[in-house]
């Protein structure tokens, strides 16, 4: 695999992407310049995992069934994340629902 222009091998970078969730997303969006790899991962990471922060943090204000539902979504999330990090590592770009065609779309567009 391709380095990213982070200097890190691009699936390394890719897999980073999801370690703290939408804060690393955050940082390689800033950071990467370069790989449509890395920008890409890092793109879906924050619309994934900002996601599930905000209806986690707005469900947990509801009492009772609200923190059960915020805790299966926390549940799903940990999931999801460890099969995002397995598969950049991989080198594969998954689509996660409207996450990754958002991702693809914004990447597309900074390459232009």
């Amino acid at each position: 695999m391709e380095k990213s222009s982070t200097g890190l091998e691009a699936n390394v970078a890719g897999l980073l992407c999801y370690v703290l969730g939408w804060i690393s997303g955050l940082v390689f969006v800033l950071l990467e310049q370069e790989s449509k790899f890395v920008r890409y991962h890092a793109m879906q990471s924050i619309y994934i995992f900002g996601t599930i922060t905000v209806v986690a943090i707005v469900l947990g204000w509801i009492p009772v069934i609200g923190t059960v539902i915020a805790i299966i979504i926390w549940l799903i999330g940990l999931v999801l994340w460890i099969f995002l990090m397995i598969r950049a590592y991989q080198g594969k770009q998954p689509k996660v629902l409207w996450a990754g065609d958002l991702a693809e779309k914004w990447v597309q567009k900074k390459g232009d």
